[in-house]
């Protein structure tokens, strides 16, 4: 069993930034992939990024180039650094792990979810 718990979300102004951080308990955490999804009022939960066990990551085309997503086996901790914020990108911010450690950009993909952390950019 993996327990993930997000910090990091907060109120922006457009074109600022903010680190998101996931803390994962278990031993195996290095052998997870590990992926952020997001979900605006009224939608559907959707990818952002995922990072594979051995370090390979993959964004969505939305957030390419803004943001990146990272992580400190040694904290068992995953990060999303999230630069020149869009009012479009205010949503909860959820992390997720897979077992088995490829990367996946499926919401159903993933085993474990975190309770999500707000995120809002004002323009």
């Amino acid at each position: 069993q993996v327990q993930l718990v997000e910090s990091g979300g907060g109120l922006v102004q457009a074109g600022g930034s903010l680190r998101l951080s996931c803390a994962a308990s278990g031993r195996t955490f290095s052998s997870y992939a590990m992926g952020w999804f997001r979900q605006a009022p009224g939608k559907e939960r959707q990818f952002v990024a995922a990072l594979n066990w051995n370090g390979y990551t993959y964004y969505a085309d939305s957030v390419k180039g803004r943001f990146t997503i990272s992580k400190d086996n040694a904290k068992n901790t995953v990060y999303l650094q999230m630069n020149s914020l869009k009012p479009e990108d205010t949503a909860v911010y959820y992390c997720a792990a897979r077992a088995g450690g490829q990367l996946r950009l499926g919401v159903n993909d993933y085993d474990y979810w975190g309770q999500g952390t707000q995120v809002t950019v004002s323009s």
